[in-house]
């Protein structure tokens, strides 16, 4: 596609799905209601769509490189989008859960190609900007979504929140059909001939690639299953862990998806045609990168459902107000991502992430200490700042150190460890408060994104960050700078 209809794209489709996830938290107390569902049951019309997106993203970002991303995305959005309408429409929860189900399935299909549109479309030194905005989106959208909820619930009711994602799923859906795919020529001339290196991506391919250098991939089908049980059961298991703490049945869920998950790296050693290919997590940084956004995701997550509690309970104040005070989490989340590009271009992925684990860390430290909504605001504020740093700069290194062919698998990993990170940082925060109070939670998670950094150690440096070369491809072709630095 061409650059700018990638970017619409790429950050139309992480606004819908950010959008949705927050405007549906507002509206569920008025959904059981009307539908006269139990707690449990509205509690499914969120658990059954993460289910479905946790256990297919890196599937979905496989299909989307093996048959273009430009249509993942579609198909994608469409689905999406139709789900929404059907759910406005249901007569029931039941129908409320199966289709939210269902519209995991095509949020899983459009959320690696987001990334993966971008991988195509720009070259790698030119991608901090654009993650850049993709997160500064995500981030206002987190923020406007409960609003945008909370007034369309009460003027209309909560079928109204669902209709709201149906004309821009539809609008970028078109986009993204009618676009075309960017040829390796124009590419080298918008480039200089500098990094003009691209692979398939937006469509089966970013270019015409030659009929020889093509290769017929193959699903990795067993691997598929293997990895989508691992992952839908650990977050059915952390789900499930606040409600009902630890239990057997808990214990078992997380033995079952221990052991699909060993069973699929096993698996994947031996493939011909592994769901993974080789060296997209052995890529320089990346393991450490994904590892980072599991990290990070845990800990905002763990803190806010620790601190709505306190803010709540221990000092009385309503939704409203509490929400209010969380308020700069968004905006300094929005603030950093634009920040964190030209960091990146500065000092690089390793300085850059060091230095937001330690306000991240320190955000955290400030909540566990807070006895007032001013100190509650300051810490949720260098949250923001912490998290979104981390956010553009480990995914920067993910998606630019992925072999384009792959980009897909790299966008479905990412999502993956930022799906994975929430539910584990509620879970641990929910066991860590039983056991000794609700600042507990708090602490161990600053001492676990204070850790954190020494994965950090791991990522390239400013001058490390050579994008990689994919085989059968020629060397990307290196500008005055990269000679600098090859003789150095």
């Amino acid at each position: 596609m061409k650059r700018p209809a990638a970017l619409a794209c790429s950050v139309g489709g992480a606004a819908i799905v950010a959008l949705d996830g927050t405007v549906l938290t507002v509206a569920q107390p008025a959904l059981g209601a009307d539908l006269h569902a139990t707690v449990g049951q509205v509690q499914w019309t969120s658990t059954g769509y993460l289910i479905a997106v946790a256990g297919l993203l890196v599937l979905a970002g496989r299909l989307a490189d093996l048959y273009g991303h430009r249509r993942a995305f579609a198909a994608g959005l469409l689905g999406f989008g139709a789900a929404s309408a059907g759910i406005a429409l249901a007569p029931g929860v039941g129908w409320v859960v199966g289709l939210r189900i269902v519209q995991g399935v095509f949020g899983a299909l459009l959320q690696p190609a987001t990334l993966g549109m971008l991988r195509a479309a720009y070259p790698p030194e030119r991608l901090r900007g654009p993650l850049a905005a993709r997160t500064a989106v995500i981030g206002l959208a987190a923020a406007t979504g409960p609003l945008v909820g909370g007034a369309l619930t009460t003027a209309v009711g909560w079928r109204a929140v669902f209709l709201v994602n149906v004309v821009p799923a539809a609008v970028l859906a078109g986009l993204a059909l009618t676009g075309r795919d960017v040829s390796a020529d124009t590419q080298e001339k918008e480039t200089g001939g500098d990094g003009a290196r691209h692979a398939p991506g937006s469509g089966r391919t970013a270019g015409r690639t030659p009929r020889r250098q093509r290769q017929v991939a193959r699903l990795d089908l067993p691997g598929a299953l293997l990895l989508a049980l691992a992952l839908a059961v650990l977050v059915y298991a952390l789900v499930a862990l606040p409600a009902s703490g630890w239990s057997p049945a808990r214990g078992l869920e997380l033995a079952v998806a221990a052991g699909a998950a060993l069973a699929f790296v096993r698996h994947e050693r031996r493939a011909a045609a592994p769901l993974v290919p080789a060296g997209t997590v052995a890529a320089p940084g990346v393991a450490a990168a994904l590892a980072l956004l599991v990290a990070a995701s845990a800990a905002l997550q763990g803190a806010l459902f620790t601190c709505v509690y306190v803010l709540q309970r221990d000092l009385g104040l309503d939704p409203l107000h509490c929400a209010l005070t969380a308020l700069p989490l968004a905006a300094l989340m929005i603030v950093a991502a634009p920040g964190c590009a030209v960091a990146l271009r500065r000092a690089g992925a390793r300085r850059t992430t060091v230095a937001a684990l330690a306000v991240l860390a320190l955000g955290l430290a400030v909540l566990a200490r807070a006895s007032g909504p001013l100190a509650f605001g300051a810490g949720f504020a260098l949250l923001g700042a912490g998290f979104g740093t981390v956010m553009v700069a480990a995914t920067h290194v993910v998606v630019r150190q992925a072999a384009a062919r792959s980009a897909g698998v790299a966008g479905g990993l990412q999502q993956t460890a930022l799906n994975i990170g929430p539910v584990l940082g509620v879970a641990a925060a929910t066991t860590l408060w039983g056991l000794a109070g609700p600042r507990v939670p708090l602490v161990v998670l600053a001492a676990v994104v204070a850790a954190a950094a020494l994965a950090a150690r791991a990522l390239p440096g400013r001058d490390g960050e050579e994008p990689p070369v994919e085989a059968g491809e020629p060397p990307v072709k290196a500008g005055p700078r990269s000679a600098v630095r090859a003789r150095r």
